[in-house]
């Protein structure tokens, strides 16, 4: 069996459109990059499109949370690395973090909690995860997640540790 990455990157450039006028990304831009990052390396690394599978079966996951600091800005045409990670799941739900960093990645820009439910579009209403899927997020998710760790605990800790380097 192939083993999958937990860690999943890629890489954008930051785009007019998306900045205010001081050229950096609008904070309500940060939430598009971090889940078109998501969706296009669903798609590259587990082969999983979530427009298709609602297309075919009538289920995918809508966004329920998004908890999100900003460190440092990011600039107009700026080329800028994100990561994401499943760092918790439950039976209907799933917890990914997900990391902008410059292109060396020497500066963390912002970090994110988005919280997904698995959805029945046809239902209108939550739907339970497969044994399939439920295996494939048993295999990818991370161990940096403690069951009592908040998102501020968390903020906490990657500051102490940038503090630190």
């Amino acid at each position: 069996m192939e083993v999958l990455p937990n860690v999943l990157q890629s890489k954008t450039k930051i785009r007019f459109q998306d900045c205010d006028p001081f050229n950096h990304l609008n904070n309500g831009s940060y939430i598009n990059y971090f889940m078109n990052h998501r969706e296009d390396v669903l798609i590259e690394h587990y082969n999983l499109d979530i427009y298709k599978i609602a297309k075919k079966i009538g289920k995918s996951w809508v966004s329920s949370t998004n908890q999100i600091a900003y460190l440092k800005p990011a600039f107009l045409t700026e080329n800028v690395i994100i990561e994401s990670e499943l760092i918790n799941f439950t039976n209907s739900e799933l917890l990914v973090e997900m990391r902008m960093y410059d292109e060396d990645k020497s500066h963390l820009k912002s970090i994110i909690w988005c919280g997904f439910v698995h959805f029945n579009l046809l239902k209108q209403k939550r739907e339970n995860h497969t044994e399939d899927y439920m295996q494939l997020f048993q295999s990818v998710k991370t161990s940096i997640f403690l069951d009592s760790q908040t998102f501020e605990q968390r903020l906490s800790l990657i500051k102490s540790d940038l503090i630190k380097n």
